[in-house]
């Protein structure tokens, strides 16, 4: 990534040291609230649902409530030309978006699981928009906030604050949840708190965050724009219908329902049609988004896309930033329900060892990895840590064959922290903790070397609108595995499944092969 900055950008921010220090300060800020609701809306529901009754295939399937972050690139030029009256460039779209996910996170804080879904995955959608669109706002805000010399700090801090906020949501609310170790919470305490979190970060950045200046010079029309997103947004609702309405039944048709229609599926065959009918619907409906948005003239998106596509190997770098991670998505796509109904590990351990000591260990292989891509440079690194994900996923298979290792476990004492406590000594699994430990510290060189990738692709020009495509791409490995994941995980098991998402692996390691000459050239200095 070019990182230089627009005339009317950072240099216009503070030079002091006080200066330095509130703009890093605002950007932990930004990873805080960045970080909370990603779990919310997947590991933590998982272990919500997994601990009401729900089945293992929903569970699967409800982790498409994470489609806005494979298509936040379509709203993000919106973010980019409209500011909000009242609050700076960039601010208004932080306090709006942290505003209505507080009261997203309220409104799932009232769903009972138990009792039947309801509402649950129409919020838990909307949390999942809200906190995509946030991101946008936060990566747009953070690179015209920090001067060059400042974003490489502002980087780490970022990284921090998000990994932070993900070891609550994601694993300190594992133990609060657990009755017998942890402090007995339900798990709509655990939103509803973090609904106040939310509101907290809402205020802070009315508050606090730096104003930044509004471009100068005239803006491209409005009215394209506008009548361009209507347009894509019509398309996608059309799509919907039509696969709702017309490919869905022709899906159950195929798999054997006939005109008795699901009634006749057995319930893993029902999952398969779902699965079938949208793959189907893509299919018809991406095409047609992107004829409308011509049609329409969504001059910012079509721009930053014609950008992009304009370098040498975009195409093939795009499937690269699909592939990359898909193999390790995968994997860890129903870790959750794996551990506590595959294995039988207690809400707890999992806690502790997968979310909280699992994270921290995320945390240091990044910083591994960013070190020895010192030395190794981007292919190499992009290659080593890519087979290193690999052979981590036989880890998970090991674990599901062996199950609770019969060795003596490891035993955390209790503790009380405030905010976290376990009431008495809680054993840990080896076998559990080392499979974690080389995932984690695995998964995080990966991060490390494919953030990085991920910024040498994009332009200063577009880099909003760039930045929300290539990161909505690299979602897709997290969001769209999720129904396949639970619908295979069913059929074959577990041990069949990790062997699986290892080979799933293999055709990015291919691809990266291919394009070791183009991604050797990104890190050519440009003049």
């Amino acid at each position: 990534m070019h990182l230089t900055s627009p005339p009317d950008g950072p240099a216009a921010a503070p030079r002091s040291p006080l200066g330095a220090l509130h703009r890093a300060g605002v950007v932990i800020l930004l990873g805080l609230a960045s970080g909370l609701p990603l779990a919310l809306t997947g590991q933590a529901l998982q272990a919500w649902l997994s601990v009401s009754g729900v089945d293992l295939a929903t569970i699967g399937f409800l982790s498409l409530v994470g489609l806005p972050y494979t298509f936040k690139f379509l709203w993000a030029p919106l973010m980019d030309r409209f500011d909000l009256p009242g609050l700076g460039r960039r601010q208004g779209w932080l306090v709006l978006s942290q505003l209505l996910l507080a009261a997203g996170l309220w409104g799932l804080s009232r769903q009972d699981p138990a009792q039947g879904l309801g509402a649950l995955p129409w919020l838990a959608l909307g949390v999942a928009f809200l906190s995509a669109s946030q991101d946008v706002a936060c990566d747009a805000y953070r690179t015209d906030l920090l001067p060059p010399r400042e974003r490489g700090l502002g980087s780490s801090l970022n990284v921090m604050g998000y990994r932070l906020a993900m070891v609550l949501s994601g694993g300190v609310t594992l133990i609060w949840t657990d009755v017998a170790q942890g402090g007995g919470w339900t798990w709509p305490e655990v939103y509803r708190f973090c609904a106040a979190l939310m509101a907290g970060a809402a205020v802070l950045s009315a508050l606090i965050l730096p104003r930044l200046p509004r471009p100068q010079g005239p803006r491209p029309p409005a009215r394209r724009d506008l009548q361009g997103f209507v347009a894509v947004l019509l398309s996608a609702a059309a799509g919907y219908l039509f696969t709702r309405h017309v490919l869905d039944p022709l899906a159950v048709a195929a798999l054997g329902g006939g005109w008795a229609g699901r009634a006749a599926l057995s319930p893993l065959a029902q999952r398969w049609a779902d699965l079938l009918a949208l793959l189907l619907g893509l299919a018809a409906t991406l095409p047609l988004a992107a004829w409308a948005a011509r049609r329409a003239g969504f001059d910012t998106l079509l721009n930053g896309l014609g950008s992009y596509l304009q370098q040498p190997g975009a195409v093939a770098f795009l499937g690269l930033v699909v592939l990359y991670k898909l193999g390790d998505a995968f994997a860890v796509s129903l870790m959750t329900p794996f551990l506590l109904q595959g294995v039988g590990f207690t809400s707890a351990e999992v806690g502790l060892v997968n979310k909280l000591i699992g994270l921290w260990l995320t945390v240091a292989g990044a910083l591994l990895g960013g070190a020895l891509m010192l030395r190794l440079g981007l292919w190499r690194a992009l290659m080593a840590f890519g087979l290193l994900q690999m052979f981590s996923n036989l880890g998970f298979w090991w674990l599901a064959v062996a199950g609770r290792s019969a060795e003596a476990a490891l035993l955390i004492p209790a503790f009380d922290w405030g905010v976290l406590r376990l009431t008495q000594p809680t054993p840990v699994d080896p076998g559990l903790l080392a499979v974690v430990a080389l995932d984690n510290l695995s998964g995080g060189m990966g991060t490390a070397a494919f953030v990085a990738f991920l910024m040498s692709l994009t332009s200063q020009r577009f880099s909003a609108t760039q930045f929300a495509l290539l990161s909505a791409l690299s979602a897709i490995g997290r969001v769209w595995v999720g129904p396949l994941a639970g619908v295979l995980s069913t059929a074959m098991g577990w041990p069949a499944f990790f062997v699986l998402s290892t080979a799933m692996a293999t055709p990015a390691l291919w691809l990266l092969w291919r394009l070791r000459a183009e991604i050797r050239a990104l890190e050519l200095p440009t003049g």
